[in-house]
């Protein structure tokens, strides 16, 4: 090996950078930490390319906690990073917006997240219309509407924060991609990467994002996480749409503010949805044929607007049941997985990386169990599935 590790974190995003920050965070972890990340630039990444929001609206309550952490993590980045961050932390909340078919499932879920402390009303049809008067409220049963807690933030400033926190704590960055990991049985021994050097590990974390599934295939590990794309638009509707929140409509569009603009995005067709693996190409047919019309519908101002840019970014799409993969594999015990969060893991990831870190560091995930995204289940094909992906 031409350099030894106690970890090689593969992936410098947002959640090899949280892993990092808080593996070397942890008195009592005393190796070598490498993060090795093939763009620097982060021109691709999913951190950099998303909405940047956060929200507890989610079925599952260890999804709820994961987000609950991050909400504290952002709350607190003055405290931990300085007195001079930023990281445009905005409260706007989150607007779950239900027809009469998806009533009972709002409903479910409404009990979950209050249950597990999230602030968040559930409206009916009259007073969505007081709250929000630009809103048509016809065809809607209900909105989940958060009153606090949920918002949007800076993604690059976030990354900077982590990663400068992390190198200053003795972290050390290493640009490179990662082309062959070599395994000896049940435990990973190194990685090599594309110009040749060889990296010796005594674990191995997978924070590859979408390519996540790729990268395990390189240990002989079967992962079912690809790459989808999804593509934001940025508009700008000339009428004044007081207390916007990031709005989410049953047909499956969301748009929120953005400064002056708005940014909005929905999901493809499933018929129409590969994986997208090197493709960042905007499909413009996905808001002439898919948002434009539901976004006019419920929000009539919407009718007039102007198209100002768009780009397209890759959700790490966990195949199984959209939800995450996190810990270490159960027979190749030095491996760890944090992938497959399927849209919600920049919100995510300070809770993912430092569950990452307690499991390196204490064998375990110390302060919130997450055993429900234990890889046992992909190995026998057993979903566990967030209902609530956006």
């Amino acid at each position: 090996m031409d350099e030894n590790f106690d970890v090689v974190i593969v992936g410098g995003a947002i959640m090899g950078a949280a892993t990092a920050y808080f593996l070397t965070l942890d008195p009592a972890f005393r190796g070598r930490v490498a993060v090795v990340e093939r763009d620097t630039t982060f021109a691709e990444s999913s951190t950099t390319l998303s909405a940047a929001s956060l929200r507890q609206q989610f079925s599952i309550p260890e999804n709820i906690r994961m987000s609950l952490f991050g909400l504290e993590f952002l709350r607190s980045a003055k405290e931990r990073f300085g007195a001079g961050t930023d990281l445009a932390w905005h409260e706007g909340g989150y607007l779950i917006l239900a027809s009469a078919a998806g009533l009972p499932i709002l409903e479910a879920n409404h009990r979950v997240q209050v249950a597990e402390g999230a602030d968040i009303a559930l409206l009916d049809p009259q007073a969505l219309k007081a709250h929000f008067p630009w809103l048509n409220v016809d065809d809607l049963a209900a909105g989940a509407y958060g009153r606090s807690g949920e918002g949007w933030f800076d993604a690059h400033a976030f990354l900077a924060c982590l990663r400068t926190a992390a190198k200053a704590q003795g972290a050390q960055f290493i640009n490179g991609e990662v082309v062959g990991i070599e395994r000896q049985g049940s435990r990973i021994t190194g990685a090599t990467l594309a110009d040749g050097r060889r990296l010796g590990c005594g674990a191995l974390v997978n924070a590859a994002g979408p390519r996540a599934g790729r990268l395990a295939g390189l240990a002989g590990i079967a992962l079912p996480v690809e790459a989808r794309k999804r593509c934001v638009f940025v508009v700008h509707c000339r009428a004044p749409l007081p207390k916007l929140p990031l709005l989410v409509d049953p047909t499956g569009f969301y748009i929120r503010p953005e400064g002056i603009y708005q940014i909005c995005g929905a999901p493809p067709p499933e018929d129409s949805d590969p994986d997208a693996h090197g493709d960042f190409e905007v499909d413009w047919s996905v808001f002439e044929e898919g948002i434009w019309p539901n976004l006019a519908h419920r929000i009539p101002a919407m009718e007039e607007l102007k198209v100002v840019r768009a780009w397209a970014g890759h959700y790490e799409m966990n195949l199984l049941d959209h939800n995450a993969v996190i810990g270490p594999h159960p027979e190749v015990t030095n491996f760890y997985f944090m992938n497959g969060f399927s849209g919600h893991g920049l919100q995510q990831a300070p809770a993912a990386g430092r569950a990452i870190a307690e499991w390196i560091v204490h064998g375990r995930s110390v302060s919130l169990d997450l055993d429900v995204f234990g890889y046992e289940r992909i190995a026998s094909g057993r979903p566990h599935a967030e209902l609530n992906i956006i």
